[in-house]
């Protein structure tokens, strides 16, 4: 089966079954004839259990250590139900506070949030989590490959540097110009490689799974 059939099949948007695939859940076979990826029945029941669980909002992970035999399902269900508890009691703690603030009669400009976030943070000490608002683990994700860039473009452009340098001090003994254009041009075609791929992975990183709730 084609991409196209088992999204219609099962329900799941291409955008996601290629992240499963990327995230080594789904291991689809290849058609010897043209290298296109050919689904077959087991994918699907594959496809069908991850979004089952994924509809329960069982984390990628833990389906992961499913798949591999690391946890049994009955296992698995009854970790995510003492997760779902939790946050059952952060939401009711939530709702609360939602309903204490709404009371308190207070608007927006007159607000004092200090008071509240402190009273919040004593909370979070003693076990609630609320919303975190911080991207330290986004950009966590970009900090690796935008570093190998920087440093790999760093390097080729030394190397042009270093080129025209040594053709400056010595014009003489230069190589032909055409000789010279390769040399330059080669390092030039690597950095707009990294370039791109560096894009190509931020798109990616940016991509990531489809909501479950709105997409299936």
């Amino acid at each position: 089966m084609k991409i196209n059939e088992v999204e219609q099949l099962v329900g799941v948007t291409k955008r996601n079954i290629r992240f499963y695939e990327k995230e080594g859940l789904l291991s689809p076979g290849r058609n010897k004839e043209n290298g296109y990826r050919d689904y077959g029945e087991a994918d699907v029941t594959v496809l069908r259990q991850i979004k089952l669980l994924r509809k329960l909002d069982v984390p990628l992970e833990e389906i992961r250590r499913m798949q591999q035999g690391a946890l049994t399902l009955t296992d698995g269900l009854r970790r995510h139900m003492i997760q779902l508890e939790r946050q059952q009691q952060n939401l009711a703690t939530m709702q609360r506070l939602c309903q204490e603030l709404a009371d308190a009669g207070a608007q927006l400009p007159g607000l004092e949030a200090d008071d509240w976030l402190g009273r919040m943070e004593r909370m979070e000490q003693e076990g609630t989590r609320f919303v975190n608002i911080r991207k330290k683990d986004t950009m966590a994700r970009y900090l690796g490959p935008v570093t190998a860039a920087l440093v790999f473009v760093g390097l080729m452009g030394l190397t042009i540097a270093f080129l025209v340098w040594a053709c400056t001090v010595d014009p003489v003994d230069r190589p032909p110009l055409g000789l010279l254009i390769f040399l330059i041009a080669a390092p030039m075609v690597v950095i707009v490689g990294v370039v791109l791929a560096l894009i190509q992975r931020i798109k990616q990183i940016q991509g990531g799974e489809e909501d479950a709730a709105s997409q299936y």
